[in-house]
C-alpha cells in the first residue's frame, strides 16, 4: 500500500494532521538537512500509523516537501 504526505520541517509544533482532502500533513520540528526531516517524518508517521519504522520505504520525494512512502507487510 502507499501513502503520500506533505511534510513540514522546522516546524515549531511536531503533529499530524488531516486536511480536508484527506492528505497527511507531517510537523517535524528537524531541518530538511542531512535527511533529518526525513527520518523525523519516518519515525512520527510509523507511530501515527501503528506499525514499525522498518514497515515504512521512502519511494519518492527524498527532497520535496510531497513524498510517498510504500507501507510493506511484515515477514
Amino acid at each position: 500500500m502507499k501513502i503520500t504526505i506533505i511534510a513540514h520541517p522546522n516546524s515549531k509544533k511536531p503533529r499530524i494532521e488531516k486536511d480536508l482532502m484527506g492528505t497527511l500533513h507531517v510537523y517535524v520540528n528537524k531541518p530538511p538537512l542531512e535527511n533529518k526531516a526525513n527520518e523525523a517524518v519516518l519515525e512520527d508517521l510509523a507511530k501515527y500509523l501503528e506499525i514499525k519504522k522498518n514497515q515504512l520505504i521512502l519511494i519518492s520525494g527524498e527532497k520535496s516537501k510531497t513524498k510517498t512512502f510504500e507501507i510493506s507487510e511484515l515477514k
